[in-house]
C-alpha cells in the first residue's frame, strides 16, 4: 500500500517545482491573504471558485461544516482524476502532500499555497463519490502585472 501512497504522491506532486503547473508549497509567513473555503455534504466549496495572482501566496483555510470527510486538493484535471480513481480503490487512503488537506467534520485545515502560474488551478475532494457528486472548484489565476508592464510604472495604477 505505501508505494502506491508514493505513487499517488508522485502523480500530483509532479516532476519539480518549475514544471508544475499548479504552482508549489507557500511559505505561511510569505501569504498575501487568507481565503475561507466552506465544504459541506451537499457536496459543493463555498465558493466554488476563487481569484489569485501568478505568484501570490495564498492561505486557503477550509472548514468542514459536513458530517462526514471532506478534502482539498489542488491539482490538474488529469491529475485529480487519476488521484480520485486510486482513492476509490483504497477509500481509506490517508495522504499529508503539500496540495491538499483532509478536514473531519467541524474542524478545520489549511493550504498554504503559491501560485506561479496564469491560468486555471482546479481543486476537488477526492473522498469516494464526493468527486462524481461535483465537489470541486476552480482557481483563476491572473498573469502578474511586472511581467506585463514595461512602461517604467511597475504595476501601479493611474
Amino acid at each position: 500500500m505505501s508505494a502506491l501512497v508514493l505513487a499517488a504522491s508522485a502523480v500530483i506532486a509532479g516532476p519539480g517545482h518549475d514544471s508544475n503547473p499548479v504552482g508549489e508549497p507557500g511559505k505561511a509567513a510569505q501569504a498575501t491573504r487568507t481565503v475561507n473555503v466552506d465544504m459541506t455534504d451537499n457536496m459543493r466549496f463555498t465558493p466554488s471558485e476563487i481569484s489569485v495572482k501568478q505568484g501570490e501566496t495564498v492561505r486557503i483555510v477550509v472548514k468542514n461544516s459536513g458530517a462526514v470527510k471532506h478534502e482539498l486538493v489542488l491539482g490538474t484535471p488529469e491529475e485529480l482524476k487519476e488521484h480520485y480513481a486510486m482513492m476509490l480503490k483504497m477509500p481509506g487512503m490517508e495522504h499529508a502532500d503539500d496540495n491538499m488537506v483532509s478536514v473531519a467534520p467541524g474542524e478545520t485545515g489549511e493550504v498554504v499555497w503559491r501560485f506561479t502560474r496564469a491560468g486555471k488551478v482546479d481543486f476537488a475532494c477526492l473522498q469516494p463519490g464526493h468527486y462524481d457528486a461535483g465537489m470541486k472548484g476552480l482557481v483563476t489565476v491572473a498573469q502578474g502585472t511586472r511581467a506585463s508592464k514595461n512602461d517604467g510604472h511597475g504595476g501601479h495604477k493611474h
